[in-house]
């Protein structure tokens, strides 16, 4: 019997089973932020533990709350600080150098096929995109990934999800992910991977499938992969090409973190997204679902363009072909967020950040701070925030408001209309 690509990481890393279908698996990376990561340090401090395993395996960065808003947002960004600096830990983004954490690290060529990863964040599984097994977890796993460098998880069971198209112009993989956690629920994958395969996957960027990966985990998963390939080897090509003589060559190395064709999987679905629409959420969960089409006229305060899984090159792209020489609504407040440091340069020396000022948006610094409510872009009781983030959760942005999640070219035309609308990319 063949093996899931998920079976083939765990094989490799596998340091333990102290029980049946438990697995302590060696960790390639330990990837922090300033939210979750100095619980966990105040807690190996007290118990006498303040080490870490490999202080060039633990990449962290400060980006929840960026520049930090209050005495107790500083604190937690100090203890990261000086967390970092007294562990020699290299791969530290501070303010200025910062970025979201799933953005930034991917660019930094952390992530790669083949790698176990863990984070304090729920959002984790977007790496999975490169191939690799990541996921968010507790803080009791974090605490001993820092110090111990390993992880234990259950026996990986798989559910592949096979998409075929085409795609209409105008959707996007927000709207293609939207569809499956549509189909499946909220609970349909949980205790599961789910594998993105099919010819619509091959035929995306590496950002289309970090969103799809991003949002697994809103259908319950522990994270979502996809094989690498061509696209994965020259994304990555700036960070390995000192380790293989050709792109073909890395390509044949990273083949090996594929599934084989007699690999069991749990469940497997056919998914044809060659009818697909733009989709937007209406209640409080990602898999309450209605086309684009069916929500036009409901009135929006907010536009957000950002977050870890729209907050690309690539998004911000979609976004300003919809809004170039536009004006938006006198009713809309406009947010824009590039992911990182890197992705905001891009988009001032292309000329986007210039279409979204023209338009009207408020560009900010790199962080994830509306996204969950904290910090630049905050909602107030009884407002609407049409938002390419990932989650909708009654109160996800602010006390009292709602949240519709849609891509970035449906976002930028509902800033223009006041209201959820169709982009002009999608003709329908």
């Amino acid at each position: 019997m063949g093996k899931t690509l998920v079976e083939k990481i765990f094989e490799s890393h596998l340091v333990d089973s102290p029980a049946e279908g438990i697995f302590v698996l060696r960790l390639d990376a330990v990837f922090c932020h300033e939210i979750t990561t100095p619980i966990a340090i105040n807690d190996l401090v007290s118990r006498g533990l303040d080490r870490v395993f490999d202080p060039s395996k633990i990449k962290a960065v400060i980006d929840h709350v960026t520049p930090a808003k209050d005495s107790k947002t500083a604190e937690q960004g100090k203890i990261l600080r000086e967390w970092a600096r007294r562990h020699g830990i290299r791969d530290f983004f501070d303010i200025g150098r910062n970025g979201v954490c799933h953005a930034i690290f991917p660019e930094k060529g952390f992530v790669r096929p083949g790698y176990v990863i863990i984070m304090g964040d729920s959002h984790t599984c977007t790496h999975g995109a490169f191939g690799a097994f990541a996921a968010g977890v507790g803080t009791t796993d974090l605490e001993v990934g820092i110090l111990k460098g390993v992880c234990a998880f259950r026996t990986p069971k798989t559910m592949k999800i096979k998409i075929t198209g085409p795609l209409k112009n105008g959707v996007f993989a927000k709207d293609v992910i939207l569809s499956i956690i549509g189909r499946i629920g909220v609970n349909g994958a949980t205790d599961r991977v789910i594998e993105f395969t099919g010819d619509v996957v091959k035929g995306m960027s590496m950002e289309s499938r970090m969103t799809l990966s991003n949002m697994a985990v809103e259908a319950g998963a522990t994270s979502g992969v996809i094989a690498p390939d061509m696209a994965t080897v020259e994304y990555l090509w700036p960070f390995i090409k000192s380790e293989y003589p050709s792109m073909e060559a890395a390509l044949g190395d990273y083949s090996k973190w594929a599934s084989d064709p007699d690999a069991n999987y749990d469940e497997v679905l056919e998914h044809d997204v060659g009818g697909l629409e733009p989709l937007s959420t209406f209640g409080f969960k990602p898999d309450q679902i209605k086309t684009v089409r069916e929500m036009d006229g409901t009135k929006v305060d907010q536009v957000y363009i950002g977050s870890c899984t729209n907050g690309r090159i690539e998004d911000l792209r979609i976004a300003a072909e919809v809004l170039k020489g536009k004006i938006i609504s006198d009713s809309v407040r406009g947010i824009v967020s590039p992911a990182t440091p890197e992705i905001f340069k891009k988009a001032v020396e292309e000329g986007i950040i210039q279409v979204f000022m023209d338009a009207g948006f408020c560009v900010t610094n790199p962080t994830c701070g509306a996204c969950l409510g904290m910090s630049n872009g905050v909602l107030a009781p009884g407002e609407v925030c049409v938002s390419t983030t990932n989650r909708n959760f009654n109160g996800r942005m602010g006390k009292g408001g709602m949240v519709h999640l849609v891509s970035p070219a449906t976002a930028a035309a509902s800033a223009i209309a006041g209201h959820i609308t169709n982009s002009e990319l999608f003709k329908g």
